[in-house]
């Protein structure tokens, strides 16, 4: 099964695609679509939606996962993490991909085991779970993997407990 993440920005989007087979799970691409600086939003927002329906295209996930909105402090923040959230469903649906979205303390529960994990355990625990070389060298990256991930673990979970109901034995 592919999983693709993301990490919704207007500026910088995190996307992270991984492939879950048998008990594993290997990195096949991640990186970060960038929006062009002091663009209008409505430029940046078609940034992410045609890099993101390349990517959806290319790589044909059987889901896409992504951040719910943190309402922080910065509401303005949250607003444009919204419509970027927004782009990336559209192109999604658009693509025919389901879509599932995990706050940011799931994903790094899933990831760290604690929800309150910093961002530097987040990209540590992503390079250690996907035999990666080394840390991705973007937060946004290794964010949208964490994703992935995330989803992975929920998705696993959720057909080893349909098998059990329909007894099967799983091991």
């Amino acid at each position: 099964m592919v999983v693709m993440g993301i990490d919704p920005g207007v500026a910088s989007t995190g996307f992270g695609v991984v492939c879950v087979e048998g008990g594993g799970m290997s990195a096949v691409d991640g990186g970060v679509i960038e929006a062009p600086p002091g663009a209008p939003i409505e430029s940046r927002l078609a940034r992410v939606h045609s890099s993101l329906a390349e990517l959806l295209a290319s790589h044909d996930p059987a889901a896409l996962a992504l951040e719910d909105v943190y309402f922080g402090k910065n509401v303005r923040s949250a607003i444009s993490v919204g419509e970027a959230r927004g782009v990336v469903l559209l192109a999604a649906a658009q693509a025919g991909v389901a879509c599932f979205g995990y706050t940011p303390q799931a994903v790094k529960s899933a990831v760290c085991g604690t929800g309150a994990a910093p961002k530097h355990q987040v990209q540590d625990m992503v390079s250690l779970l996907l035999d990666l070389p080394g840390p991705p060298r973007s937060h946004h990256t290794a964010d949208a993997l964490a994703v992935a991930i995330c989803h992975a673990a929920h998705s696993g979970s959720a057909i080893r407990d349909e098998a059990l109901r329909q007894g099967a034995s799983v091991r």
